[in-house]
């Protein structure tokens, strides 16, 4: 358990966010299916990524850190080795997702396992698609429970629309796409993130988007190429929110990754009226930025339809913004809140609800009314590190101490949050 109590603080001075976690774990799995060596920086050594990297040294990629940088010695698809061991991938849904796309074309067996929070977590909208191509896969509940067995070999192409807006599910499907026999079609119901596609282009591959129609090929070669990992807009946006609800705060979060499909954060505070704005610093295909935020006033909004793939990670900060903001905020269209690390829209309401917020569920997603004076208490990050970490933003308005349990699940995401948080409320004051 931590406690965490402040008096009156404000957010103070320029901050650096670790990268960003969905481009860390693609640079791992793009660098070793491609041929040469690969240099990634700005890696997020987060539990999460690190998952990624273990599993790719066991299907026999050397992978190595030198000076803050990771080298990975790629192997192409032909390269990568029937593992001896089990693919342990922690408490990482997208090494799991992304893991069974690759495994799924490769032509040996292979077991694939998380902790206890993945075994929770459905995995049938992949394994039954991935059947589909010709996968054979295995596992609790008909496959859709972890462990998975996995005895990959020859894809066939298929068309298929997306049941749900999941990055996950698109970017295994695409990752399996490209080993088949043909041309794959994957259709969106909403946009999601885009970095998948991004890096097959960078690392030397097509793919082609029409609307939320994309076509892939299979038999597709990569070539090693440098990446840089950009910070994480995800784990900004827990500081953006800090400075917005806390008086007297000024904060500049520096070289934030700002692709347009994970900017609904950035929407949303304008919406809410908050003091946000964002200087993009390149033009890269992932775009860096500097994102400033002072403390304001907030206003209520609705949230849903085509906005939610773009935070969907952010919907738990979000909710705790809505309870600092003048009238009623509804948050809809978040169904699949319900199948992340634990189902967050009753983790965020009751956690919330705790701390003495005015916040109540619905089916898909909630409402909550605000402003409201939060009084502090004891509550649970249920082992989720994106409410862990809002539990903690929360800390910085309570009026008594939050005793947060489980802490340690932070890590998955942002190992030094704990430090950045007490460095942001600590500055000097000229």
């Amino acid at each position: 358990m931590k406690t965490l109590q402040f008096k009156n603080p404000s957010v103070q001075g320029e901050l650096k966010v670790p990268g960003d976690k969905s481009i860390s774990h693609r640079s791992i799995m793009f660098g070793a299916i491609s041929e040469g060596v690969t240099k990634v920086t700005g890696f997020l050594k987060g539990d999460d990524c690190l998952s990624t990297i273990d599993c790719f040294r066991k299907m026999g990629v050397n992978i190595t850190e030198k000076n803050d940088e990771i080298l990975i010695e790629g192997k192409g698809f032909s390269g990568l080795q029937e593992p001896n061991e089990i693919l342990y991938t922690g408490n990482s849904g997208t090494t799991t997702r992304l893991l069974l796309g690759i495994l799924a074309g490769l032509p040996f067996h292979s077991v694939v396992t998380g902790d206890e929070s993945i075994a929770k977590r459905p995995m049938n909208r992949v394994t039954d698609p991935l059947k589909q191509m010709g996968a054979k896969i295995d596992g609790r509940d008909h496959g859709n429970l972890t462990p998975l067995s996995v005895r990959g070999g020859t894809l066939k192409p298929f068309h298929y629309k997306l049941p749900v807006a999941s990055a996950q599910l698109k970017s295994a499907l695409i990752l399996a796409g490209l080993q088949s026999e043909g041309e794959t079609v994957i259709v969106e119901p909403e946009k999601t993130r885009d970095h998948t596609e991004k890096m097959i282009r960078h690392f030397g591959g097509e793919i082609s988007r029409e609307e939320n129609r994309i076509k892939v090929s299979g038999n597709q070669a990569f070539q090693a190429k440098d990446v840089h990992v950009p910070g994480d807009i995800s784990s900004a946006a827990f500081f953006l929110t800090a400075a917005a609800i806390t008086s007297g705060s000024n904060l500049l979060l520096k070289d934030v990754g700002i692709n347009e499909t994970r900017t609904g954060i950035i929407d949303v505070l304008k919406e809410m009226q908050a003091n946000v704005s964002v200087s993009q610093t390149n033009n890269d295909e992932e775009p860096l930025g500097d994102i400033s935020m002072t403390s304001s006033g907030l206003k209520s909004c609705e949230i849903g339809g085509e906005l939610i793939p773009r935070l969907i990670d952010e919907i738990p900060i979000i909710a705790l913004l809505a309870t600092q903001a003048d009238g009623q905020t509804v948050i809809r269209d978040a169904e699949e809140l319900k199948v992340k690390e634990t189902n967050r829209i009753d983790a965020v309401v009751e956690e919330l609800k705790k701390l003495g917020a005015d916040i109540h569920a619905t089916d898909d997603g909630m409402i909550i009314n605000g402003p409201v004076k939060l009084h502090g208490g004891q509550a649970d990050s249920r082992g989720d590190h994106r409410i862990g970490m809002m539990l903690a933003v929360a800390s910085l308005i309570t009026e008594d101490a939050v005793h947060v349990e489980n802490p340690e699940c932070i890590s998955v995401s942002y190992p030094s949050f704990f430090e950045d948080l007490s460095y942001v409320t600590n500055q000097v004051r000229n």
